[in-house]
């Protein structure tokens, strides 16, 4: 497939991960991809796996003025053409029982997932509904369904998902399409990164809560490691960033790997009792 040069989209979290894939494959596509990461030497990185058409800009989803600098440097290069896609991928997982996780950290949690992709949004709008494109949110099967110790992630995951339902509705009017890719286990630093954020938290948590918690946290990690070793990797979520963004009628919601979609299916015939007896029995969590 070749892609136009007037086709020009914006990711977020560009650095490594999904969205590294993300800008790699659209680049080979032929978009022009304004790949927001947070370091320089990020982007040089990029850069240097990409052709001219991959162009790094710094973008932290946290910094109103981040944005609005790259906001401003994707309108002078767009011009009259405007943006064409919006790929909202940057995210944290912050796992904690929610008894014992920092307010801070809950708070950082939803600013990066939830305030920052609205953020995000608001800046870019005008630009999207100059070229009639399209938004793209990260979504993740954890936004449908949850497990202990992910309530802060999924809350913010739930949360995007009514994000996308509303701004669906709203932008419609311009044809604006707006999707959410919903993958499971994916092959990505960002549990890497909860895994020694979580570590660091449990560490500074009163003796009473890790003794209270300790049983739950332990289960819950070893499924989560075994569940990394069965994780697809990120460039198979690329592909269906590519379909949400070329497609003529394009999927509202996008289930991405083998586990989304069997969790998907348990949620929507299950009542909510049985899914938590069939989640303490394969967690082997404390009862």
């Amino acid at each position: 497939m070749s892609i136009g040069n007037d086709r020009a989209v914006v990711i977020t979290g560009a650095s490594t991960g999904i969205g590294a894939a993300c800008a790699f494959h659209l680049d080979r596509l032929g978009f022009t991809v304004y790949a927001g990461v947070r370091k320089p030497e990020d982007g040089a990185r990029l850069q240097q796996s990409g052709s001219d058409r991959l162009i790094p800009i710094l973008l932290d989803v946290t910094d109103q003025r981040s944005i609005q600098r790259a906001r401003e440097i994707v309108s002078e290069r767009c011009g009259v053409n405007g943006l064409y896609g919006l790929v909202n991928n940057a995210g944290i997982a912050v796992p904690a029982p929610l008894e014992a996780i920092p307010i801070s950290d809950l708070r950082r949690q939803l600013e990066v997932n939830v305030i920052g992709q609205i953020a995000v949004t608001q800046a870019f709008l005008p630009l999207i509904r100059r070229a009639c494109g399209r938004i793209v949110n990260m979504g993740s099967i954890a936004g449908r369904s949850t497990i202990p110790m992910m309530g802060p992630y999924s809350a913010s995951k739930f949360a995007l998902e009514a994000v996308t339902d509303a701004l669906r509705l709203e932008v419609q009017q311009w044809g604006i399409q707006v999707s959410i890719i919903e993958p499971g286990a994916i092959t990505t630093p960002i549990w890497t990164k909860s895994a020694d954020d979580a570590a660091g938290r449990e560490a500074g948590m009163e003796a009473e809560l890790k003794r209270l918690y300790g049983p739950t946290v332990a289960a819950v990690r070893k499924v989560v490691d075994e569940a990394a070793k069965r994780a697809i990797p990120p460039e198979v979520v690329a592909k269906v960033v590519e379909e949400a963004l070329t497609a003529s009628v394009p999927k509202t919601r996008y289930l991405v790997g083998t586990d989304a979609k069997i969790r998907a299916f348990i949620g929507k015939i299950l009542p909510d009792r049985i899914i938590d007896r069939l989640l303490t029995f394969v967690l082997k969590l404390p009862h």
